[in-house]
């Protein structure tokens, strides 16, 4: 075995690490729209519910993630304030959850960055 091919071996064995990394990393993140949420920051009674909201709705969770009032929602997505209200009751119910004081909370955590 020659030098190059020695060589050539390690590269093709770091390739295969790198497409096992890159396959794990797509196995903990949870699509949701438009984006990939890491799997750690979906809690488990949700893990399969949340897959069900509409790609307007994920919308509207993330702009309430951000801390976006209804208002300023409906301001950026070009619908009623009432459309938004309609939506956010929507995910409450498909997510099983309380009232939108809890879907708040879940927004907070899927979509407000780590510091």
């Amino acid at each position: 075995m020659t030098a190059a091919d020695d060589e050539e071996a390690r590269l093709r064995e770091l390739m295969r690490l790198l497409r096992q990394a890159d396959a794990r990393a797509a196995e903990e993140d949870v699509p949701l729209g438009e984006y990939r949420i890491p799997r750690s920051r979906v809690p488990e009674r949700h893990s399969a519910s949340i897959g069900t909201l509409t790609k307007t709705e994920v919308a509207v969770l993330r702009f309430l993630g951000w801390g976006r009032a209804n208002a300023d929602i409906a301001t950026l997505l070009v619908i009623s304030e009432n459309t938004v209200r309609v939506h956010l009751n929507n995910m409450c119910r498909k997510l099983e959850l309380d009232g939108v004081r809890e879907l708040n909370a879940l927004a907070g955590l899927l979509f407000h960055p780590l510091t």
